[in-house]
């Protein structure tokens, strides 16, 4: 021990602490989630998350150029619907001719390379805001909402999808659409489950991006709890057992822990949801000149990295050059 064994040897250069650390997250393991909108020449900036935007098709294209060039892997895709589509079931979800579907198939054509996800969730798409279609008691009908989900998975692979992303945190959601894609020819359609996602206060920017706050009521009927550490592990364990390619933890920042402990009992890949209400905190940190956004960011996915997460499903990726190259 000290003073023989002094462990500020191991620190005391820039050479020294880059051999030493692990190094931050390259490009290849970001997906970056962004909302696309109908129509042509729309880019509507979101205020509650600087440097994001709802996009139609034509302008997602012109913004992925720089960021397939900047190296980052693959892109999840989130959809809107205007009030005039939005209806009990959110059917325009899976209309083979939706807006994502069009999205994927576009962004497939132009960037073949690209890995693409769509979400898989009807909260953007139902008149009254809740991830399925309700019962006369106000609950959402969990089997009803499987099928749905079955249903956006298998148009989403039609187009083109390499991942779907059921997001709705319903029971039995991976067998059912494990099944349904099966049944339609998708066998090697990656699943990745939203496995484990919490009622969590940090979506507040994404419900703003993605207009669909529940009309009436929330979702911790149906999203796991962060105060129930094992039923929220069992949440992922039974999506393995259901057939799911992929875990995700949602939110991260928060839940490290879990993370940590997935890592520690599963061999499936894990991604992280970096999601809108941690990058927003950030961005308002750095606005205020409470912190510096590049090195706040890099130190937040290097934890991210550091508990066990693959992927990291980051709002970041779009400024990937900007925040993580010197």
């Amino acid at each position: 021990m000290f003073p023989e064994v002094r462990l500020r040897r191991l620190r005391q250069s820039v050479g020294i602490r880059k051999m030493l650390d692990a190094p931050l997250p390259g490009p290849e393991k970001f997906m970056w989630p962004t909302f696309v909108i109908d129509g042509e020449g729309k880019r509507e900036e979101i205020e509650s998350m600087p440097g994001q935007c709802r996009l139609s098709v034509d302008q997602l294209l012109l913004d992925l150029e720089p960021i397939v060039d900047s190296g980052i892997a693959s892109v999840l895709l989130f959809g809107l619907a205007d009030d005039s589509q939005k209806d009990f079931q959110g059917s325009e979800a899976y209309n083979n001719n939706g807006t994502v579907q069009r999205a994927i198939h576009a962004v497939k054509n132009k960037f073949p390379d690209l890995v693409v996800a769509a979400d898989a969730c009807v909260c953007a798409y139902t008149d009254h805001g809740h991830c399925g279609p309700l019962t006369e008691s106000g609950n959402v009908d969990n089997d009803a909402a499987i099928a749905n989900l079955a249903k956006i998975c298998i148009s989403h692979a039609d187009a083109g999808a390499d991942i779907v992303a059921p997001s709705a945190m319903m029971d039995g959601q991976i067998q059912a659409i494990r099944a349904g894609l099966d049944s339609n020819g998708w066998k090697d359609t990656i699943l990745m489950s939203y496995s484990t996602k919490f009622a969590s206060s940090m979506y507040g920017p994404f419900r703003d991006a993605e207009k669909s706050k529940p009309g009436q009521g929330d979702r911790k009927a149906y999203q796991a709890s962060y105060g129930d550490l094992r039923t929220a592990i069992r949440e992922s364990e039974f999506d393995e057992a259901e057939g799911a390619d992929m875990l995700m933890i949602k939110p991260s920042l928060f839940y490290l822990d879990i993370l940590a402990e997935l890592r520690a009992n599963t061999d499936l890949p894990l991604a992280a949801y970096n999601v809108s209400g941690e990058y927003s905190m950030l961005h308002a940190t750095a606005q205020r000149g409470w912190g510096d956004l590049k090195g706040m960011v890099q130190e937040s996915t290097a934890a991210l990295t550091r508990a066990g997460a693959d992927i990291l499903i980051s709002y970041w990726a779009n400024q990937y050059n900007e925040l993580f190259k010197d």
